[in-house]
């Protein structure tokens, strides 16, 4: 396989599932930046905020290639990877897309086993190594999560490699809208190289040989299964907003500060 075609692959199909990683939660605390300072909203975007009520606010010195990159990334959500959602889900039983969505959910065991582990909680990483016992014994490889039918693993929270950074210390540094992966920041792009290094859907990257060949469909089956709900997300942001650019902005910041403090 030609080198080129090799890291396409890599990017466009392992990288994939961090699309859009937005959500719809609101904070009631008031916005502020990462020091505890009172935030600075940018010129013009001051009376569109109002509109949205609480918001968070995050440092966004490219605001003008972020805005272009969120305009790019809108046209390819809409265009190409909308109408294979639709497909997928038209094609592939509810059951089925339920089973996957278990599978891949499992699968991705090390990357929450290892950050709770590097955030300090071990009682946590404890729970996934129960739940991933579980669901991979008794759940037939994850396809079905048993784990929920047990009131001490149902809900634990999921780590990743942006909240360890955060509880690090490290604040978000400038917002970054990336190209077809959408919202994020400095830290959280970091975050998403450790969440893919720790992700055993891309180990096959990594190894040489035939194997290589066949490395990107892990990827491909979790990307096309992940877009309906990256989707669905990403529509929720920015519902009903003036601007949606802000609004997916400030649902992203606000789910990612929520989720590093759980």
């Amino acid at each position: 396989m030609k080198p080129g075609i090799h890291t396409l692959r890599l990017l466009v199909l392992a990288l994939f599932p961090c699309l859009t990683d937005c959500s719809t939660s609101k904070s009631t605390s008031s916005p502020t930046s990462p020091g505890g300072s009172p935030a600075v909203v940018s010129g013009d975007a001051v009376d569109e905020l109002d509109d949205y009520g609480d918001v968070a606010v995050v440092s966004d010195p490219l605001e003008g290639l972020n805005r272009a990159t969120f305009a790019f990334n809108d046209g390819v959500y809409n265009f190409i990877l909308r109408p294979v959602s639709k497909g997928y889900e038209v094609i592939t039983p509810k059951p089925m897309r339920q089973g996957l969505d278990n599978f891949f959910d499992n699968v991705k065991f090390p990357v929450r086993f290892v950050n709770s582990g590097l955030q300090g909680k071990f009682g946590r990483a404890g729970k996934e190594a129960q739940k991933f016992g579980v669901n991979t014994i008794a759940g037939f490889g994850g396809f079905i999560r048993q784990s929920d039918k047990i009131p001490s693993l149902a809900n634990v929270p999921r780590e990743d490699t942006g909240q360890t950074l955060a509880t690090w210390g490290l604040g978000h540094g400038p917002y970054l809208v990336l190209p077809i992966l959408g919202p994020s920041s400095l830290r959280e792009a970091v975050g998403y190289g450790g969440d893919y290094v720790l992700n055993p859907v891309n180990w096959g990257f990594f190894l040489k040989g035939d194997a290589d060949d066949f490395a990107w469909v892990p990827g491909a089956v979790n990307t096309v299964r992940s877009l309906p709900d990256q989707l669905y997300y990403y529509d929720e942001s920015r519902k009903n907003s003036v601007d949606p650019y802000l609004s997916v902005r400030s649902n992203y910041i606000q789910a990612r500060d929520a989720a590093a403090k759980e």
